[in-house]
């Protein structure tokens, strides 16, 4: 054996990563237009707000469950709800073999950003099945979110704790 073929094995041993999607499923599904029928009558446009937030957490043993939660309201007026719609798009990711605090980048940016496209695509449909023009969610930066996200809950350690943060 030569030195090249030892200093390989050590390699070819160690655990390669490993990241699968296991199921991908709608969590929960919630359409509202509480002014119907009355709604259907507004000529005025509709301000559209979207609210994002991922989450995640293990199940078993290198298995995560990863949920897309999206609520999205379009109202007139800043107060007469046209509709409202909630989805929670989910899904089950195997994950293995990769350093611990890689696990939650893992699952609040790659696998959200898996989730998203069906995310969308259940808002569009719940939107037009309700009778009115499908919304279209923008693409999100989700890496942008989960930095975003960390750097608010290091300033709350921080301003907890009474330090002045960097």
């Amino acid at each position: 054996m030569t030195d090249e073929t030892q200093a390989k094995q050590p390699e070819a041993e160690k655990p390669q990563p490993v990241f699968t999607i296991e199921k991908l499923y709608i969590r929960d599904l919630s359409v509202e237009v509480p002014n119907a029928p009355q709604v259907f009558l507004e000529r005025e446009t509709p301000q559209v707000n979207v609210n994002l937030n991922t989450e995640g957490k293990r199940v078993d043993e290198g298995i995560f469950e990863v949920a897309l939660h999206v609520t999205v309201t379009a109202k007139v007026n800043d107060e007469k709800t046209i509709f409202l719609v909630e989805a929670v798009q989910a899904g089950i990711f195997q994950i293995r073999n990769v350093p611990e605090s890689d696990v939650e980048p893992i699952m609040m940016i790659g696998c959200a950003n898996i989730l998203f496209p069906y995310a969308r695509e259940a808002v569009s449909d719940a939107v037009t099945r309700a009778g009115f023009q499908p919304v279209l969610l923008a693409p999100v930066n989700f890496e942008a979110l989960f930095h975003a996200r960390q750097k608010q809950a290091q300033e709350a350690v921080a301003e907890a704790q009474g330090a002045p943060v960097q």
